[in-house]
């Protein structure tokens, strides 16, 4: 399944992938050295603790390096501001509130509600995608139906 990230968003999962294989792995082998030697395996619960700790270690550098061989970097110059696609950042008004609203459309991985940046598969982003300006955008969300107002479409 390939991931669409920034450059900035590609960059900092590579760094993260490269902390978690150099650092965080030898932090976990420590651990279960200094576990090792402290006697007799089947009762030493600090050992146990520490290979569970490598095992989910482990998992999570999977996940991220899968996730970073899918990776693919999206181009700004490519994108398409006519319609709300990922990277496009889209002001709406909700309807039933009569407020506005700005979020920039990103992948799962670099969604940061706080900074205005919603997942493409979130209901909200899921529900702005492909609308043009001007459009009415109806989303399901776990609190119920919303309607957005597409005010404008920009990068």
């Amino acid at each position: 399944m390939t991931i669409y990230l920034t450059k900035e968003g590609y960059e900092n999962l590579k760094n993260e992938v490269h902390h978690l294989k150099t650092v965080e792995r030898k932090a976990a082998a420590a651990a279960i050295a200094e576990a090792r030697e402290k006697g007799d395996l089947s009762e030493n619960a600090e050992y146990d603790a520490a290979k569970e700790a490598q095992g989910i270690l482990e998992k999570k550098i999977s996940e991220l390096a899968e996730m970073f061989m899918n990776a693919k970097i999206i181009d700004e110059s490519e994108i398409d501001i006519s319609k709300v696609s990922i990277l496009t950042t889209v002001k709406v008004m909700n309807l039933k509130v009569k407020k506005e609203y700005t979020y920039t459309l990103v992948s799962e991985k670099e969604a940061d509600l706080k900074a205005g940046k919603i997942s493409v598969t979130s209901p909200i982003g899921k529900g702005l995608l492909g609308k043009k300006l001007g459009e009415k955008a109806k989303v399901m969300t776990p609190g119920g139906e919303i309607e957005f107002d597409i005010l404008s479409i920009s990068l």
